[in-house]
C-alpha cells in the first residue's frame, strides 16, 4: 500500500526534506492509482521493469512485489539516500542510480536486457516528461509504458492531427507506439497536490513500429517551430533539401498545398523516414 497523505509527510518531515517544485516532487497517495499502474503494465517476475523517479519509493514497493526486475533513477540525493538505507538491501531485483534521468533514460538498463524486452512504469516529473521521452524513442524502444504525467503532455503525446496540440512528439510517439488508454488522474492522489490535472497513460509498442532518424526529427522539429506557416514554404527553407523532396511527394498523394504542419496526417510525415534515414 502506498503511504498516506499524513505518513508521506510524516516521513519527510523525518528527512527534514521539502518536496522540490523544480524537480517536480509531488508523492502518490492514491492506493487505487498505484494498483492501476501496475495493472496496466501486466508485469511479472519475468520483467524487466524501468522507473524514473521512485522519490520514497511507493510505487517501487508495488513493482517488485509483482516479482519483476527493476532499474531505477532519482535525481535527489537524499531520497536516494534514504531507499539505499531503507529499501535496497531488502530486494536484490532493485538497481539504483542517482543521477538525471535525461542522462539515464531507462535507468542503466544493459544493452542486451533492453533488446530482450522491458517495460517503463513511472510518475514522470512533468518538467522533463517531453524531453525524456525524446531519449526514450530514440534508443530501443520499450514493449509498453505506463506514464504518470502532465495532462497537458498526455494531450501532446496523443494528439490528432490537426488539433493545436499536435506536433513533433505526437508524431514520433503514435509513429512508434498505440495508446491504449488514459486516464485523468486528480491532483488530490499526489502531495503535495499539483495545480494541474495529470493522466494516466499507457502505451503499446507497435509490431511495426517506425523510428525516425536524428536528422529527420531535428527536420520535424523545425517545420513545428512555425506551426502556423504553410508546410511548402518551411520545406524550401529548410537547411535538409530532401525536405522539399519530400513535401513533393506528399503533394503527390493530394494534399493541398497550402496545407500547416498540424494539418498534415501522421503517415504523410512517416514519409520521411526514406529521404532522411
Amino acid at each position: 500500500m502506498p503511504l498516506s497523505p499524513t505518513a508521506t509527510r510524516e516521513l519527510l518531515n523525518q528527512l527534514e526534506h521539502f518536496p522540490n517544485k523544480k524537480l517536480g516532487q509531488n508523492f502518490l497517495v492514491d492506493g487505487n492509482i498505484v494498483r492501476k499502474s501496475i495493472e496496466l503494465a501486466e508485469i511479472d517476475a519475468d520483467s524487466a521493469v524501468v522507473e524514473i523517479g521512485p522519490g520514497l519509493g511507493t510505487l517501487t514497493r508495488a513493482i517488485l512485489a509483482s516479482g519483476a526486475s527493476l532499474w531505477t533513477v532519482e535525481r535527489d540525493s537524499t531520497l536516494t539516500e534514504h531507499l539505499r538505507t531503507h529499501l535496497l538491501p531488502e530486494q536484490p531485483r532493485l538497481q539504483l542510480i542517482e543521477g538525471d534521468c535525461l542522462d539515464y533514460p531507462i535507468a542503466g538498463l544493459p544493452e542486451a536486457r533492453a533488446a530482450a524486452g522491458y517495460k517503463i512504469v513511472a510518475n514522470l516529473p512533468y518538467a522533463v516528461s517531453t524531453p525524456w521521452m525524446d531519449a526514450v524513442i530514440a534508443g530501443e524502444l520499450p514493449e509498453r509504458m505506463v506514464l504518470m504525467l502532465q495532462k497537458e503532455a498526455g494531450d501532446r503525446y496523443a494528439a490528432p492531427h490537426g488539433s493545436k496540440t499536435f506536433g513533433a512528439i505526437s508524431i514520433f510517439l503514435q509513429s512508434a507506439f498505440t495508446v491504449q488508454s488514459k486516464h485523468l488522474v486528480s491532483a488530490h492522489c499526489f502531495h503535495p497536490a499539483p495545480k494541474v490535472d495529470s493522466v494516466l497513460l499507457r502505451l503499446d509498442r507497435k509490431p511495426d513500429a517506425i523510428r525516425f532518424s536524428p536528422t529527420a526529427r531535428e527536420c520535424i522539429r523545425r517545420i513545428f517551430t512555425q506551426r502556423r506557416k504553410q508546410l511548402g514554404a518551411l520545406c524550401k527553407r529548410d537547411p535538409q533539401p530532401e525536405a522539399l523532396v519530400w513535401f513533393e511527394q506528399v503533394l503527390d498523394q493530394g494534399v493541398t498545398p497550402t496545407i500547416r504542419p498540424e494539418e498534415l496526417p501522421i503517415e504523410h510525415w512517416q514519409l520521411l523516414t526514406t529521404h532522411l534515414p
